[in-house]
């Protein structure tokens, strides 16, 4: 369990930063107004990612819960980033399906 725990941690840490990241590279983008629904996801995915990691840090009652949310809201801003060409658009939506699997587990 420890080590599905730390996995589980370090990929909502990952997921947390590549949001972050494609969040800002969004806004820069010239055309970021057709980018919306990619940086609202971002926030919402990089917000949940910060929950979860202290969820589980600190063995919340509601741990379980809050990373079957965390897999939900990853996997919807992982397919949303994958819709943009732009390499950090990729690279998030790489991140959050690989959270969303790890936090699946953890809730299970």
């Amino acid at each position: 369990m420890e080590h599905a725990l730390k996995a589980c941690i370090e990929a909502c840490i990952n997921c947390m930063e590549a949001c972050n990241h494609c969040f800002t590279k969004c806004l820069e983008e010239s055309a970021h107004h057709g980018l919306s629904g990619c940086i609202r996801l971002d926030r919402e995915c990089a917000d949940i990612c910060a929950l979860a990691v202290k969820a589980m840090q600190t063995d919340s009652p509601f741990m379980k819960e809050i990373c079957a949310l965390c897999a939900d809201i990853c996997e919807a801003c992982g397919t949303e980033c994958e819709k943009h060409g732009h390499d950090h658009c990729q690279a998030c939506a790489e991140s959050c399906f690989a959270c969303a699997d790890q936090c699946r587990s953890m809730a299970s």
